[in-house]
């Protein structure tokens, strides 16, 4: 997920530092790439196709190709069987992963992952930075994950808002208005009340992030909005691919709405964040640095008695169920102070 790529992409700073001459490489997905695009810690962008290097035949064809590339350390932060394979047929003799009952035979190195954050940075940050700690590397201080624009793509993003006769001079909240899933995302009456609230607090511009096949539910959320919500609301202006939402969220004032991928992005940019997080998703694991700048809203937080005692399958299955009781009035009461700053 792109989320997930962007927040390991910590571990190159701290690498560069401890090897400033050496060849770090990053592989990833495809369709992940523009978050780590010109990130002058990474060497190489290696790009994954499951589709073309599926089968025990892809396996092997491309586990012989890395290895060529003679690595020395492979840090498998994936650590699923198919890739911890690959970690293992790159030959290399340092060999990293997360402990799990398939990694021992195949990584040199394990690591239990913690299950309570130590610090604000929270336990997506720290777990990551744990991997490094067979290479002598400890002791770290949380590091925030990074997006480097160029200045062209800063350019286009506020030529794009001006010519879309967008006022620079007031708020403008680029809202995550669904989440990777249907179950990772705000009901959208419920989402609608957030917008109503927001366009009632603050004389501002609305944008939202989607991609074009998405527009028919973007659509339908915003006929149910206010008329204010509604005048103030701008569909039309969206990035047409990663790197231009990326640009477009860099001139926002914050990022509110689902957890994911977004968030994170827009965390990156150093652009404040309010994220509503869905049920199934730790808190713990991935509401990194909270603060004035990024808050973050739990179901927990407010009804803590509804996933007493429950296994996270239980809490998956019952997720549904679970986000109707994830009441607007407690997503506003937080919300009320985030905008008042932001």
């Amino acid at each position: 997920m792109i989320g997930d790529v962007l927040t390991s992409s910590i571990l190159f700073e701290a690498l560069r530092k401890e090897y400033p001459t050496a060849q770090l490489d990053y592989l990833i997905y495809k369709h992940t790439t523009p978050v780590v695009e010109n990130n002058p810690d990474i060497s190489n962008i290696i790009n994954f196709d499951p589709k073309q290097d599926k089968g025990l035949k892809g396996l092997i064809t491309y586990g012989q190709k890395l290895r060529k590339s003679n690595y020395n350390i492979v840090i498998d932060l994936y650590s699923k069987p198919y890739s911890a394979l690959l970690a293992y047929a790159t030959g290399a003799k340092i060999r990293i992963g997360i402990e799990k009952w398939y990694t021992k035979p195949l990584l040199l190195h394990v690591i239990k992952y913690d299950s309570r954050p130590q610090s604000s940075a929270g336990l997506a940050i720290e777990n990551r930075l744990k991997l490094l700690h067979p290479l002598g590397i400890k002791n770290l201080s949380p590091i925030k994950p990074k997006v480097y624009l160029t200045t062209e793509e800063i350019n286009w993003a506020q030529n794009y808002l001006s010519t879309q006769k967008v006022d620079m001079t007031r708020p403008i909240y680029m809202i995550s208005i669904l989440g990777s899933s249907n179950i990772k995302t705000y009901p959208e009456k419920y989402m609608a009340e957030v917008l109503n609230f927001i366009a009632s607090e603050k004389d501002c511009t609305l944008l939202y992030n989607y991609i074009p096949s998405q527009r028919p539910q973007v659509d339908n959320l915003i006929n149910i909005l206010s008329e204010k919500a509604k005048e103030v609301s701008r569909p039309d202006i969206f990035g047409k691919s990663l790197r231009e939402f990326l640009a477009l969220c860099s001139q926002c004032t914050a990022l509110i709405g689902n957890e994911g991928g977004a968030v994170n992005m827009a965390k990156a940019l150093k652009i404040p964040t309010f994220a509503i997080f869905s049920p199934q998703v730790s808190k713990e694991a991935w509401s990194s640095f909270e603060s004035d700048r990024n808050y973050s809203v739990h179901l927990r937080d407010f009804r803590p008695k509804l996933f007493a005692g429950k296994a996270s399958k239980t809490i998956n299955k019952e997720s549904s169920i679970l986000y109707k009781e994830f009441k607007p009035d407690f997503v506003l009461s937080k919300l009320k102070v985030f905008i008042k700053f932001n």
